[in-house]
């Protein structure tokens, strides 16, 4: 009994991880910068492959490819942000019709990054073995990858919520958040703090790609699902809270791997139905105001 209630706790804990940055990335550019990206998936699914590809064709070990993965993914978000949506935001005519246009414009970057992917690692099902040794934690066996995975998922959101909290960017992040016209009266460049919400948060997928690639199997059209749980993960934790999103990231990883362990098949429907009486009962969510 011990050990089937620690195998769901830790399990929870990895899922939890990796939802949370996945959340929080998403958190950003629509909490921030009023992007909702249905394309975040896509750039979780390009750190999995090209960590595939660094790991299989030149030997670099997947911890290593978080920091390769992770800006180079914020390079190209930023620019798509400067470049797109940047454009779209200054000619919209409000902000409700700029979500409306971002949002269709994001679709459009979903099919394109989906595509590029599938011509370079086409459709088939991707793989790896890395650190698979086991260990036994009070009689509940685990892989190592998944416990590294953990590690990094828990180090990275804690260091990500302390750069918000204390470095002088993540304080000029949340006065745009809370209030852009007012922080950009207070010298705050609200154009150049939304591009780089718009990469932080393609940096945080990033992160989770790789962490996702060293413990799945995976195919150019996984991010959808991603996206999904992203979304159900921010309306859970409370739109625009960072915090929030850690938090139920952790929450819903948890219930995930409780569901899992009964029917590994009804996970998806069990964060659908969490995600539908959220909406009924409390559509702020943990964190939200």
């Amino acid at each position: 009994m011990f050990t089937t209630i620690l195998d769901i706790l830790i399990g929870g804990l990895i899922m939890g991880g990796i939802y949370a940055l996945i959340a929080v990335g998403l958190s950003l550019q629509y909490g921030v910068g009023r992007v909702l990206n249905v394309s975040h998936g896509e750039f979780i699914m390009l750190g999995a492959f090209i960590t595939y590809s660094l790991y299989t064709l030149f030997g670099i070990s997947p911890l290593i490819s978080l920091v390769i993965c992770g800006p180079f993914l914020f390079i190209i978000a930023f620019l798509i942000h400067r470049t797109l949506f940047q454009h779209l935001r200054d000619t919209s005519e409000s902000m409700d019709a700029f979500e409306g246009n971002s949002l269709l414009a994001s679709f459009g970057l979903l099919f394109i990054i989906q595509n590029i992917a599938l011509l370079i690692w086409k459709a088939n099902i991707r793989g790896y073995s890395y650190l698979v040794y086991s260990v036994n934690i009070f009689g509940a066996v685990f892989t190592t990858n998944r416990l590294i995975a953990l590690l990094f998922a828990v180090v990275i959101s804690l260091g990500f919520y302390i750069f918000l909290t204390r470095a002088r960017l993540g304080k000029a992040i949340r006065a745009a958040a809370q209030e852009p016209t007012t922080a950009g009266l207070s010298g705050v460049n609200i154009k150049q703090v939304l591009a780089i919400c718009f990469g932080l948060g393609a940096l945080m997928a990033g992160f989770a790609g790789v962490l996702i690639s060293m413990l799945y199997q995976m195919q150019p059209t996984m991010g959808m699902e991603y996206t999904i749980i992203a979304v159900i993960v921010v309306v859970l934790g409370g739109l625009g809270s960072i915090t929030g999103s850690l938090i139920g990231g952790f929450i819903l990883g948890l219930i995930g791997s409780l569901v899992t362990h009964f029917d590994p098949g009804l996970s998806l429907v069990a964060y659908y139905v969490i995600f539908i009486i959220l909406l009924l009962v409390k559509p702020t969510g943990i964190m939200g105001k």
